[in-house]
């Protein structure tokens, strides 16, 4: 209906009422959302990273609920072992785990291995694994921490999983699902790739995690365009803003300030859940969402004319050869 459009409208353009609790709330009463309970993820196999804690937990738990076969990382396999134990606890369902820091490419590499070995079928994977952080870090590598495990880690799994997840979609004779947790942040980013490592002199935490998470968008785009012919749907979500840890420990001044109009783990990782299990994931690719809808990649004509097909494809090429060809 047109009201419910004007609505959303009118929380999203301001930004702020769109992201906050405020946003989730009125969404979900407006729009009549269905409950995530009510579906059926039987006999699907979810592999989903960062699933230990915050809104990747409360992904996982919801994805167990509902039937599917959930396999969580963690870059400590102890913590990783004791949320699966946990989760498996809580809602009567089997949950796997992984001990892999997904910026860590030969970790990954196991990681796929792994669930190659473990199960014949990948429904869903989700990129979820990441982390805001005030200092610079560097890989064994020596590639800056923020982009290899939100970039280069995720962009590596999805080429050693694509061809499973695509056998996968044929015998189910449904797509397959690859699902990346981006954030609200990379629209204050254009897109860059000379600059998408920060070095140490110009280091910022906020600002080089709004790049990969600038990145991470485009390349979901990307990779629709070019292997969403093979039954696998490509899309990138933006939770708003939650309540995690992560957010307390690398953003105590905004928590304080926000206090409660923060969204919870749960709120904040509604629509990638819903995105296993929604037709509408299955009839569009290469999406980016919020609250159970498309939203656009750009708020600011600045990020728009920074997005050019030229720096599109060099993107690909600076991040397949980072994580293919280290």
């Amino acid at each position: 209906m047109v009201w419910k459009r004007l609505i959303d409208v009118a929380l999203e353009v301001p930004v702020a009422p769109s992201f906050t609790r405020v946003g989730y709330d009125v969404r979900k009463a407006t729009e009549g959302w269905t409950s995530l309970d009510a579906f059926d993820l039987r006999g699907r196999t979810v592999l989903l990273t960062g699933g230990t804690s915050g809104i990747g937990r409360a992904a996982a738990t919801q994805l167990a609920r509902c039937g599917a076969a959930v396999t969580i990382t963690g870059r400590s396999l102890e913590r990783a072992q004791v949320a699966a134990t946990e989760l498996s606890t809580e809602t009567g369902a089997t949950v796997a785990a992984f001990g892999a820091d997904m910026g860590e490419l030969d970790q990954v590499r196991a990681l796929a291995d792994h669930i190659l070995d473990a199960s014949e079928r990948v429904d869903v994977v989700i990129h979820n694994a990441g982390a805001l952080t005030a200092e610079r870090r560097v890989t064994s590598a020596g590639s800056e921490a923020t982009v290899a495990s939100q970039v280069y880690g995720p962009f590596l799994l999805t080429h050693l999983l694509l061809d499973r997840l695509a056998e996968t979609a044929d015998r189910a004779r449904r797509r397959s699902l690859v699902l990346t947790m981006s954030s609200g942040g990379m629209y204050a980013a254009p897109l860059t790739v000379k600059g998408l490592e920060m070095s140490e002199g110009d280091y910022n935490g906020t600002n080089q995690y709004a790049l990969a998470k600038r990145a991470q968008v485009t390349l979901n785009e990307m990779w629709a365009q070019r292997f969403g012919d093979r039954g696998v749907q490509f899309h990138a979500v933006h939770p708003g803003w939650a309540d995690t840890p992560g957010v307390a420990d690398a953003l105590p001044g905004f928590g304080r300030v926000l206090g409660p109009l923060l969204r919870s783990p749960e709120q904040g990782a509604d629509t990638i859940v819903w995105l296993t299990g929604a037709p509408e994931a299955l009839e569009e690719n290469g999406g980016f969402w919020h609250d159970r809808r498309r939203r656009s990649i750009h708020k600011t004509p600045f990020s728009r004319q920074a997005d050019t097909r030229e720096r599109r494809r060099r993107l690909w090429d600076l991040v397949e050869a980072a994580a293919l060809h280290p």
